[in-house]
C-alpha cells in the first residue's frame, strides 16, 4: 500500500474523525428533537435521520443543507473498519478491545439497515374479522380495483409519489391513463354546490378547501386529487378522490368496472388474522389499563397451518418475520390494533451489544489477570 492511500486510511481511522462524527451526532439528535414540536416524530425522524441529506427548499427547488443521520452513520461505520485495519494491533492482550469494536460496528451497520429496511404499519381487526394487510399510518396509494372477475378483485396500487403533483400516469396494466389535474396534500372537504373541477362521481357535490399539512403523531393529511381519466387522448371524465371520501368511484371501460380511491398505503400478507375476543382491564375503581390483549387466530392456507395466539401487551406474536404488538383498540373495545413491525435487522442490536459486553469482560479479565500475575512475582 503507497503512502498516500496510508495517509487517507489514517485519517478515515483516526480519533480526530470518530470525534466528529460523534459531535455530528449529537447536534443531529438535538436538532432533531426540536424540530420534533413542529413537525411530529415522524416526519422529524425521517427528514433528519432517514436520510443522507437535510435538505431545504431555496427558490422552489429542494437543496441539500446538512449531512442526515445516514451519511453520518455511514462515516461513522467507515471510521471503525478503517481503525481496524490502521490503528488496531492485532495481539491476543486486544483481543477485548477489537471484540467490543466489533460489535459497535454491528450496532451501527444494523440501525442503518433497520433505518432502510424496516417498515411499521398498522392492522385494526374486528371482533369476528379477518385481515390480511396493514395500513399504513402516513402513507397513501392510488387504487385501482377491477371487479370484472366473480372470483376475485385484481388491484393496481399507485404509490404517493407518483400521483402527490400534476401529471399523467400510465400503466400498461390499465386501458386508460389517469391524469393529475390537482393535488391536495391536505384538504377539508364540504357539501355544497359551488363550482367543482370533477363532473363525474360523488365530487360534483363536494367542495375541496386546502388546508396547511399535519404534522401530528395522531393526525393524517386527507390527501386528495381530481383525476382525469382518459382513453387515446379522450376525457372520460373527472373524479375527485380523496382519502375521507371512503368509499372508492367507480369508472366503466370496455363494459368493465374499474373503482377508484385513495386509501392508507397497504401492506398484504401470505396469511391472515381473525380477532375472536378482545379484553380490555382496568383497576378497580378507577380507568387506568391493567391489561390489553387480543385472541387470535392465525391462518396459512399456503402451509396449512391453522392456530391460536395471544397477544397483549409487551407479549406479541412473531410470525413470518413480522412483529404484532397489541396497540389500541376502539369500537366499545370490539376493535384492536395491532402495530406491524418488519425488521429484517431486528436482531442485530442484541448480538451487538453481546460483542460489546464480552469484549469488555474479556479486556477486563485480561487486565486482571496481568495485575495477579504482577503481584505474584513482587510477592
Amino acid at each position: 500500500m503507497n503512502s498516500k492511500w496510508k495517509a487517507v486510511l489514517g485519517w478515515l481511522g483516526s480519533l480526530q474523525l470518530t470525534l466528529l462524527c460523534l459531535g455530528a451526532m449529537m447536534l443531529l439528535v438535538f436538532f432533531g428533537t426540536l424540530a420534533q414540536t413542529t413537525i411530529g416524530t415522524f416526519a422529524a425522524q425521517r427528514a433528519y435521520f432517514n436520510h443522507f441529506f437535510i435538505w431545504t427548499s431555496f427558490g422552489g427547488v429542494q437543496l441539500p443543507l446538512l449531512p442526515g443521520g445516514l451519511s453520518i452513520g455511514l462515516l461513522w461505520l467507515v471510521n471503525l473498519v478503517a481503525a481496524f485495519i490502521v490503528r488496531f494491533k492485532w495481539r491476543a492482550q486486544d483481543a477485548g478491545i477489537l471484540i467490543s469494536h466489533l460489535g459497535l460496528i454491528l450496532l451501527i451497520a444494523g440501525q442503518g439497515l433497520t433505518q432502510l429496511l424496516a417498515r411499521e404499519s398498522q392492522m385494526p381487526v374486528q371482533e369476528g374479522a379477518t385481515a390480511n394487510y396493514s395500513e399504513s399510518a402516513f402513507d397513501t396509494e392510488l387504487a385501482v380495483t377491477m371487479t370484472s372477475d366473480p372470483s376475485f378483485d385484481e388491484v393496481v396500487r399507485i404509490p404517493y409519489r407518483f400521483f402527490d403533483h400534476p401529471g399523467t400516469i400510465r400503466t400498461p396494466h390499465l386501458p386508460f391513463e389517469l391524469r393529475v389535474l390537482r393535488f391536495f396534500r391536505n384538504a377539508e372537504l364540504a357539501r355544497g354546490g359551488g363550482e367543482s373541477l370533477a363532473n363525474r362521481g360523488v365530487g360534483m357535490q363536494v367542495q375541496v378547501t386546502e388546508a396547511p399539512p399535519t404534522f401530528a403523531d395522531n393526525d393524517r393529511n386527507n390527501t386528495t386529487a381530481y383525476v382525469e381519466v382518459t382513453r387515446n387522448g379522450e376525457s372520460l371524465g373527472v373524479w375527485l378522490l380523496s382519502l375521507d371520501l371512503g368509499a372508492p368511484q367507480s369508472v366503466t371501460v370496455d363494459g368493465k368496472e374499474y373503482r377508484l380511491n385513495i386509501r392508507p398505503r397497504r401492506f398484504y400478507y401470505p396469511f391472515a388474522l381473525t380477532l375472536k375476543k378482545f379484553r380490555h382491564d382496568v383497576y378497580p375503581g378507577t380507568d387506568i389499563a391493567k391489561n390489553f390483549s387480543s385472541q387470535v387466530h392465525l391462518s396459512n392456507a399456503a402451509k396449512g397451518e391453522e392456530r391460536d395466539a395471544l397477544i397483549y401487551m409487551n407479549h406479541p406474536l412473531r410470525y413470518e418475520g413480522h412483529t404484532f404488538y397489541q396497540a389500541s383498540f376502539g369500537n366499545n373495545d370490539t376493535l384492536s390494533v395491532f402495530q406491524v413491525v418488519q425488521n429484517p435487522a431486528w436482531i442485530t442490536p442484541y448480538l451487538a451489544c453481546l460483542l460489546v459486553a464480552l469484549g469488555l469482560a474479556i479486556q477486563f479479565l485480561w487486565h486482571l489477570a496481568d495485575f495477579a500475575r504482577s503481584r505474584e512475582a513482587e510477592a
